[in-house]
């Protein structure tokens, strides 16, 4: 588990054993998955457990703006996405 951005409350992981598609976990007072290139290439939540709707919008508002540096992350762990 590498931590990748911890900001506005969240702490953000890429697990280094995970597989595509290129996703990140988003800790906060629970747990969302969000991929980094959904259907339309911006991110989209996946799942989450333990947030609230507030709380999702916001994590998924903080990937959207932090995506480029997160999907580079993610190529540096696992390589590139295709």
């Amino acid at each position: 588990m590498v931590t990748v951005l911890r900001a506005r409350g969240f702490h953000v992981v890429i697990f280094t054993n995970d597989h595509e598609p290129a996703h990140v976990h988003v800790f906060g007072d629970g747990e969302a998955k969000i991929d980094l290139l959904g259907a339309d290439g911006t991110p989209e939540l996946i799942w989450a457990r333990g947030m609230s709707r507030s709380a999702i919008r916001q994590a998924v508002r903080l990937i959207t703006e932090e995506r480029a540096r997160l999907l580079a992350r993610w190529e540096d762990i696992h390589g590139r996405t295709d």
